[in-house]
């Protein structure tokens, strides 16, 4: 029986162009290097799963290489890089500073660095997770971090970039890496779908990416678990399952009610939610988030503001143009209010219905005219 290798691991960028969402740092980092213009001291930071390590190992492999490409990249074919990929090379250091984060492993660290590398033109240390570092190591290490060796090169990576000393911080050519896109999560999942010869809807990886929240990493780790859920099939239907989330059907069906003021329809879509074991705050922040949306497809210019795949698009477009700006925007004042009141309230199940019954009369109930002196919008009751 062959071991099994995770997505996160299998599918880890080799060469700074398979990086995704961070072209900003790779494009940077790779003029650098071609211009003979490396720094001696890097921090990437950011968020967790959105490359930091990775960016740091292909820095360090790509500073090595013998046969530096004409783009940048390493060639992956000389002595260096052959040693790196396979996890032998002797000039690259990772020290993971979350368990080594005394002043004794720094000091440890430090007497390595007075050596020269044996092959290759430079020692590069990556130190993963260095807000970990106690303050004593941190003053251990700053001396060396300020005039290292011309051959030495550090590369700090964290998540929590407040917790670094500020004079850490003075020292380092900081680059912080941004949560990766909804877009470009699904991209890269139909990727590895398609070498991986699954079946997938594009449904289902939208899914997958809107729950893990611009981290690739979890989105990979979700994608696996999955594909072992339903045998290499996703659909939008398990993998809505699989993921306990809410699916935007029930909000279609819940503002159909609400149009026609169909109360005990409303009530009975929120019993049969309650029912499948979701809270209601789960059930308020989604009701929320679709009449963000619905409210995005009122213009163009902002509909990019609205990360749904494209055939929901039209869906969402369809229920926005039966509804008013204005009656969307007391809406979601509404269920803010609700949410807000949620925590105090004794019976929330009653509270969320009493919410719901309010939606369904709304129309009726508030009527938002413009002043035509001042053009301020105002409420008018109905008598």
């Amino acid at each position: 029986m062959e071991n099994f290798i995770v997505s996160a691991r299998k599918y880890r960028p080799q060469n700074f162009s398979t990086v995704v969402g961070q072209a900003h740092i790779t494009t940077t980092l790779k003029n650098a290097i071609r211009n003979n213009q490396l720094a001696h001291a890097f921090l990437f930071c950011g968020p967790r799963g959105v490359g930091k390590t990775t960016c740091a190992r292909i820095l360090a492999k790509t500073i090595n290489c013998e046969n530096l490409q004409p783009d940048g990249e390493a060639c992956d074919k000389c002595d260096s890089c052959r040693t790196f990929n396979d996890g032998a090379s002797f000039n690259i250091h990772e020290l993971d500073a979350a368990s080594n984060n005394s002043v004794d492993d720094i000091r440890t660290l430090v007497d390595q660095v007075r050596f020269a590398p044996q092959a290759g033109k430079y020692k590069i240390y990556i130190i993963d997770e260095v807000h970990m570092l106690s303050s004593s190591a941190f003053n251990a290490f700053l001396k060396t971090l300020e005039e290292p060796p011309s051959y030495a090169i550090f590369i700090l990576a964290t998540t929590e970039k407040h917790k670094i000393l500020p004079t850490i911080l003075s020292r380092c050519q900081i680059f912080d890496f941004r949560r990766i896109t909804i877009q470009d999560t699904v991209d890269h999942l139909q990727d590895i779908v398609s070498k991986e010869q699954l079946s997938a809807e594009a449904d289902a990886l939208h899914l997958i990416a809107q729950k893990t929240d611009g981290c690739m990493r979890d989105s990979l780790s979700t994608l696996d678990k999955i594909v072992s859920f339903t045998g290499g099939q996703l659909t939008y239907q398990n993998t809505l399952e699989h993921l306990n989330i809410l699916d935007y059907d029930y909000f279609f069906r819940i503002m159909e009610g609400v149009l026609v003021q169909d109360i005990a329809g409303s009530l009975l879509i929120f019993d049969e939610i309650l029912q499948k074991g979701f809270e209601g705050d789960n059930f308020l922040g989604g009701l929320a988030e679709f009449l963000r949306n619905l409210l995005v497809c009122k213009d163009d210019k902002v509909l990019h503001l609205m990360e749904v795949s494209a055939n929901l698009k039209d869906r969402y477009r369809q229920m926005s143009g039966r509804l008013s700006a204005p009656y969307i925007v007391t809406a979601l004042q509404l269920l803010n209010d609700t949410e807000i009141g949620y925590r105090m309230a004794r019976n929330k199940r009653l509270h969320v219905e009493m919410a719901l019954i309010r939606l369904c009369y709304l129309q009726q109930a508030v009527t938002l005219v413009s002043n035509e002196q001042t053009g301020e919008v105002v409420k008018k009751l109905d008598s």
